[in-house]
């Protein structure tokens, strides 16, 4: 068994794709007429499924987070703050470690490891 994806509801279809696309690197890899939109990393591999939600059902944003792997945690998190994103510090739990979150437009901790 394999990890498919993970299906985020959202308020604004076109401003979620331009943030997955710009802000976390995905492309869109399959876009259903009217439905969902897959992004991922690279075509078959694990995809984040977007959904048009009305207002109300939308994600809230609490209690999740994705993680994506950079080769450079400061200078992605500077990056970000000069597009006004407001990352997070830096933690580092272990020498080994380093990561920082941003959220989506609807609320989903991205986090950048």
């Amino acid at each position: 068994m394999t990890f498919q994806h993970v299906t985020i509801r959202v308020r604004d279809m076109e401003k979620s794709i331009r943030f997955y696309e710009e802000v976390v690197g995905l492309s869109v890899t399959r876009r259903l007429p009217g439905g969902p939109v897959f992004l991922a990393a690279e075509e078959g591999g694990c995809s984040v499924e977007l959904i048009a939600a009305e207002e109300a059902s939308a994600y809230a944003g609490g209690g999740i987070s994705l993680g994506f792997h950079t080769g450079d945690v400061e200078g992605r998190r500077a990056a970000l703050a000069e597009q006004g994103l407001d990352p997070s510090p830096i933690t580092s739990p272990n020498p080994h470690v380093k990561f920082f979150f941003v959220r989506d437009p609807d609320g989903v901790q991205i986090q950048f490891i």
